[in-house]
């Protein structure tokens, strides 16, 4: 498992429920997180699917790899706006992105399925003893 970020945030805490995610959600897939800006999301979100705005998590699926699943680009600036208006910290906040990106990287996809993610995301919420995930948001 790959973790990189240029933000504080709670490193080893982070590293240890990435790896959790690779074994419990991914199946034992790994992953690749970076943890970033505003700025670096918006490009790679303009970059890769053509959006000009900062988002909060991208997460881009391995296509050719049977034990990695892919790589996960979070904005910690976001993180910290979204976990101050839902009223938790910034580190569940990061977690509940890195949950929904895994869910991502597993092959779901809250935009075409029939609810199958959102129902994924909260009985992995409830496991994983973290507030409401970006779905039930909306």
């Amino acid at each position: 498992m790959v973790f990189r970020t240029r933000r504080k945030v709670g490193r080893a805490e982070l590293a240890t429920f990435l790896s959790e995610i690779s074994k419990r959600v991914l199946r034992g897939r790994r992953l690749a997180c970076l943890i970033t800006g505003d700025a670096e999301l918006r490009a790679l979100n303009r970059e890769y699917r053509k959006q000009d705005y900062a988002t909060d998590v991208l997460s881009f699926r391995s296509a050719d790899s049977a034990d990695f699943a892919g790589d996960l680009a979070i904005s910690a600036d976001r993180a910290r706006r979204q976990a101050s208006e839902h009223g938790h910290s910034i580190d569940a906040e990061l977690r509940v992105l890195i949950l929904h990106g895994a869910l991502h990287l597993a092959g779901m996809d809250h935009e075409t399925d029939a609810g199958e993610m959102a129902r994924a995301e909260t009985r992995w919420r409830k496991r994983l003893d973290l507030p409401n995930g970006l779905i039930e948001r909306t």
